[in-house]
């Protein structure tokens, strides 16, 4: 590290600390209706930890609607007196810096932190790391920093089941048929990953990629931008299918094709995330798949090594049994297996773990598909 560098670092993690102190109360919700005093890297007692959760964003149902609940819930199971400082950045890189250090200046022992742009927070890293206090990168990897774990799924195999779904429905191995390619954030690794799996699969058979994309923020309203420019430039016959790497891009690539005048029935679509509103999709026919992640057993786990970190102890159960480089070092880590939903299977994965539930999923005119998919 050249010194230049070390400086400009340090710079901006005494500029950060300094807003911190000013925001201390504005970073976010505390699942405990206040903040904890005290300092980070305690002396390793039983309860009374601090556990610091960071998620990136709202626009992805996922974090506020299971992620947050789940994990709080397994904490407060494993270690009742822990407080929780919760916070959302909104997809806000800066914000995020400054709830991260504004749950340090407040006593946290631990950070789970999914980054919004995991090439900015190396100075919550290294200051946490500063304080003895562990980082966990919760969903997307952290890369060229110490951190404690990293908790995640197989992104590359998730893109790889994708688009083998997608290519099994068109048929014939693809062979003359042509797509759009909406991929996830660029500043999340873990689109990289899916988009890096899907290649995998794509570049080997005789599908051709019309339009591709890489989707700022993962935000519908964009891909649903980037759909409409795809149908402008194609034409409406133009494609057979589409990939897309999220559930909420494909919610907006489907209103671009409705407002063109196509059946989203007649043109399959992937997604990720399994939200409610994809099943209700899928039910109709209007989205071909999804991606189940077991993502109560993602937040429950790394629930488990907060609360083992923060109380100075190791990974008691060996559950990151997994090592990742992230070119800092060998990161333990657990992976977990993505699975593909189709209208076929969805009361064998998301109902049957609990993810979803049929008052859910069958409201108002989704009732009829429910109970022609025998939900009801």
């Amino acid at each position: 590290m050249t010194s230049r560098f070390r400086q400009s670092t340090f710079a901006a993690v005494a500029i950060a600390m300094l807003l911190a102190i000013g925001i201390a109360a504005c970073g976010g919700d505390d699942d405990n209706g206040g903040n904890s005093g005290g300092g980070g890297g305690g002396d390793g007692g039983g309860g009374g930890k601090t556990i610091a959760l960071l998620l990136p964003e709202t626009k992805t149902t996922r974090y506020e609607e299971k992620d947050r609940p789940l994990f709080t819930a397994k904490v407060k199971e494993l270690c009742p007196d822990c407080k929780i400082l919760y916070s959302n950045a909104s997809q806000d890189p800066n914000k995020q810096q400054q709830q991260a250090e504004a749950a340090i200046t407040n006593g946290a022992d631990v950070l789970v932190l999914d980054a919004v742009d995991v090439k900015s927070v190396g100075p919550i890293v290294q200051h946490a790391n500063q304080k003895k206090i562990p980082v966990i990168a919760y969903d997307r990897l952290i890369p060229d920093q110490d951190i404690a774990y990293y908790v995640s799924f197989d992104n590359v195999k998730q893109g790889r089941i994708q688009a083998q779904t997608l290519l099994d429905k068109l048929g014939s191995n693809g062979d003359g048929k042509s797509i759009v390619m909406v991929n996830g954030a660029p500043t999340d690794p873990s689109a990289g990953d899916y988009k890096k799996g899907a290649h995998q699969v794509f570049d080997k058979s005789g599908i051709k990629i019309e339009k591709e994309y890489d989707t700022p923020d993962w935000s519908p309203d964009k891909a649903q931008l980037e759909m409409e420019q795809s149908i402008t430039a194609l034409g409406k016959d133009g494609f057979q299918g589409a990939y897309s790497a999220n559930d909420g891009m494909a919610g907006g690539m489907i209103a671009a094709m409705k407002s063109a005048g196509i059946k989203p029935q007649t043109r399959p679509i992937t997604g990720g995330d399994s939200e409610a509103a994809a099943i209700q999709r899928i039910l109709t026919g209007e989205q071909y798949s999804t991606i189940y992640l077991a993502i109560k057993q993602q937040a429950e786990t790394s629930a488990q090594l907060a609360v083992a970190a923060a109380q100075g102890k190791s990974d008691p159960d060996g559950l990151a049994k997994a090592q990742v480089d992230n070119g800092a070092k060998q990161v333990p880590s657990v992976l977990l297996s993505p699975i593909a939903v189709t209208k076929d299977n969805i009361s064998d994965t998301v109902i049957k773990d609990g993810f979803l539930t049929t008052a859910e999923i069958c409201t108002g005119p989704y009732k009829a598909a429910c109970t022609e998919a025998g939900l009801e």
